[in-house]
Order: structure tokens, then sequence, then C-alpha cells
């Protein structure tokens, strides 16, 4: 079932994504080489808790930590660990904020120390594909087409998306529908109506598309070990624009 929101709601979950965005900012300060990955996962639940909110990640499904921190070739639900960051190291934050009765969810991934320039426009790429499906969060527009603008982008640059995971919906629960994937076809798909609001999330590989799940459970990594990167926003489909809920400014912020 689809759930759209209403505006109240939607300034709930904005609420709550101002205090995401700045847990990522925080957590953007201590991404140095030496910091361990269980210490960035620390700076984060403790900024949500003592800002009114709850990491939306803790607890979901046994999950046990409030950040998934995905290094390297690892694609997304890393497991924080004693693992200390070095130079060249990329890792992916993904982060949710449960506010008031709602949920926002937004990754971001970093470049440690000096990264292989190559990696360095994987980053690059994925950013900007991100920026490119959301241009079709737009009343009107199909799922498909939000899925084709980020596959078309990074797969013209030799790039892997992933299949196997996708974006989703996002609300009072972490994970709605509809799902939303990386890949697609123009024109298909559910016709996008305003107030629905969703997580999108390129996930995209150097190297080939294929992951594997590694034996925690929780761990998804490409196949040929190559690194990886994904970029995620919580947006509603508006007229005309869509509206994106969550922000990187205090990121950015933190890294200038």
């Amino acid at each position: 079932m689809i759930v759209y929101k209403t505006e109240e709601e939607i300034d709930l979950i904005k609420q709550g994504a101002d205090i995401l965005g700045q847990a990522h900012g925080e957590v953007t300060k201590f991404v140095k080489e030496g910091v361990s990955t269980l210490q960035l996962d620390k700076v984060a639940e403790e900024f949500i808790r003592d800002h009114g909110g709850a990491p939306s990640f803790k607890g979901y499904n046994g999950f046990m930590h409030s950040l998934c921190i995905s290094l390297n070739s690892a694609v997304v639900h890393g497991i924080p660990s004693s693992y200390s960051l070095r130079s060249g190291d990329v890792v992916s934050i993904d982060c949710g904020v449960f506010f008031k009765g709602f949920h926002s969810d937004s990754a971001y991934t970093h470049a440690v120390g000096n990264v292989d320039p190559l990696v360095t426009d994987l980053l690059i790429k994925t950013k900007e594909s991100l920026y490119k499906g959301i241009e079709w969060a737009v009343a009107g527009s199909r799922i498909g087409d939000i899925g084709f603008a980020i596959q078309n982008h990074v797969e013209k640059h030799g790039y892997g998306v992933v299949r196997e995971l996708v974006g989703h919906g996002v609300g009072k629960s972490l994970h709605e529908s509809p799902e939303v994937p990386n890949y697609g076809k123009r024109g298909q798909g559910l016709k996008l109506q305003e107030g629905l609001v969703l997580a999108i999330e390129p996930m995209v590989n150097l190297g080939s598309r294929h992951v594997v799940q590694e034996e925690d459970g929780w761990t998804i990594r490409t196949r040929d070990k190559k690194p990886s990167a994904h970029f995620e926003h919580t947006v509603v489909v508006r007229k005309g624009k869509a509206e994106i809920l969550t922000t990187f400014d205090y990121i950015d912020k933190a890294l200038n």
C-alpha cells in the first residue's frame, strides 16, 4: 500500500531530516585516518538522541547500530567495527532518523586521505546520478523515469548499477512502498503523485553490477571486490520540481 503524506506530515519528516543532516555533518568531522567506524557510530547516535530523535536503523531487523558504514568494496549495510579508517578508503555512511512518528533516510560516501582518482570520479558520478534521478521525482513522471535517469548517467561512464537493492518509500515505516530501482525504462512503473515521499539512493560500482552478501548476514559487497559508492536523499514528489527533505549542507560545511 502506498501512503501519501499530508503537508503536516511532510513538515515533521523535514524536521527529522534536518536532525539527520546535522548528524551527518557531525560524523563528517571525524571521517579521517585513525578513527574507528564504531567511533563514528557513537557520534551519530549521541547527536540524534541529544536532539530528540532516535536512530532508525538501531534494532531494525536486529541491526545493532545507528549507522550502516560500508567500506571500499562494501556497497551497503556494513556493520560498524573497531576498523580504523586509512588513507585511500572510501566509506559510505547511511543513517536514518525517527522523529515525531516519521523516518528520514540519507547516505553519503566519503573519501579518506588520498584516494585513487578513478574512485574519486566514481563518487562524483554517483552523486550526480542521485540528482539526475531526483529531477524526475515530480507529479506525472513514473518510477521508471527515475531509474532510467540514474542508470543512463552512470552506465555511460562504464559503471555498474546494483539491481538487487533499491530505494523506497519512507514515512511512518523506514521502508514503505513503492520500491525505487536505480535502473529502469522511461514511462514504466507507478505514476508519481504529489505527497509521495521517497528515498532515492543510487548504489554504483566501479566494476560490474553484481554483488554478494557477506557471512555476517548484513554487508553487501561487490562480487569483483572493486569499490562502490552510495548517495541518498529523502524527497517528496511535487508538481514541476521535487523537494529534497534531507540535506548535505552540513556535510559540505564540515568538509570546507
